[in-house]
């Protein structure tokens, strides 16, 4: 019998709890696994990856219900509640029509209804480092989006072992640790909305092999280091969504896609691939992107489509198809809701127990 091993993922970064409010006051408050680095991983699980999020979760009912919603998917948790854990980050939401009937999505790390700032990103140590790098052998990605001294040990010490490194900054940090993360990643991918560009990413003492900036609406463009020299900047239209009710997470799924396709081999693998290769990676990660735009929530459709449906989905709109993706719902909330943690009973909890209650008596 053969034994067929699925590619191994580590993510170190912004893994949150997503409250996400629709713009339909009628509708639940619902809670998922989020964060960018929550997402991504949770995403190349349901593409079949083994994902491993690195994180200090404590056990309060934001983790629970972030591991419990990881679970589902297949997350692997081994390292999900490392020492001295913390609360988990709470992020809230809110979707709103513009006046020319677009969604447009706000977040908020404070409580709407009390003010006081939900709990926040708290990098793992060094020491709990330590105790995961045996564990990255066999790894074919590690990915971060926060920095810290243990998330860039981990990324280094990935690195050594083969491990394409994916960073994704949020926005500009130290510029000793930026430096440091340009130096060791081999995938930098930023928004132009938070980044014009970063500095050194393509020098001689950088690993960098691509660098890819999205554009929004306007696609993305990519340069890359995998022939002789740097490549001038190539540009990629985006494929447009075929339903438009929420752009957040879009770029998670770009991402993922592009993993997912691109990076099963590690470092090896990108370089095999070439530069066709990666535009064919790229072009997969913008489909996955215009699909999620059809649904509200940064992983809204795991819960809307089934994985069959799914896959049939995103070949159509690789084919050109724009029809808009038909969802069959599989969850619209926990069945505990989460509210903030300073206001109990929280207000957003209630909402969403509310709404229930009369959802159930219809």
């Amino acid at each position: 019998m053969t034994s067929v091993t699925n590619p191994k993922v580590f993510g170190a970064g912004l893994i949150a709890l997503d409250l996400v409010i629709g713009p339909d006051p009628g509708e639940p408050v619902r809670s998922w696994a989020g964060g960018t680095c929550g997402n991504v991983l949770s995403i190349l699980a349901f593409l079949g990856w083994d994902a491993y999020p690195i994180a200090r979760m404590n056990g309060d009912p934001a983790s629970d219900r972030v591991r419990s919603d990881m679970a589902r998917w297949g997350v692997h948790l081994d390292w999900a509640n490392c020492a001295p854990t913390s609360h988990t980050p709470i992020i809230v939401q809110e979707i709103r029509r513009g006046r020319d009937g677009r969604p447009k999505h706000r977040f908020s790390w404070a409580c709407p209804h009390c003010g006081e700032w939900l709990p926040s990103f708290k990098a793992i140590t060094v020491t709990a480092a330590d105790a995961i790098k045996p564990a990255l052998d066999g790894a074919s990605v590690f990915f971060l989006d926060r920095l810290s001294r243990a998330s860039l040990t981990l990324a280094a010490e990935a690195s050594s072992r083969g491990a394409l490194v994916v960073f994704e900054p949020s926005g500009k940090s130290t510029d000793k640790l930026m430096a440091e993360a340009i130096a060791l990643a081999h995938v930098v991918k930023y928004a132009d909305e938070r980044l014009t560009g970063i500095e050194g990413v393509m020098a001689d003492s950088s690993a960098t092999l691509l660098e890819v900036q999205t554009l929004g609406e306007q696609g993305l463009k990519y340069r890359h280091r995998l022939n002789r020299g740097v490549s001038d900047w190539e540009q990629m239209s985006a494929i447009p969504a075929p339903r438009l009710a929420d752009t957040c997470g879009s770029g998670d799924w770009c991402t993922a896609g592009f993993i997912a396709r691109a990076a099963v081999g590690g470092q090896d693998g990108l370089r095999r691939i070439g530069t066709g290769g990666v535009q064919s990676a790229l072009r997969y990660g913008q489909a996955l992107a215009s699909w999620n735009c059809g649904f509200e929530g940064a992983r809204g459709g795991m819960y809307s489509v089934q994985p069959e449906d799914f896959a049939v989905q995103i070949d159509q709109l690789a084919d050109g198809q724009f029809d808009a993706p038909m969802g069959r719902t599989i969850e619209t909330a926990s069945a505990q809701p989460i509210g903030c943690p300073a206001c109990p009973p929280s207000p957003l909890a209630t909402r969403a127990a509310r709404s229930g209650r009369r959802k159930h008596a219809a």
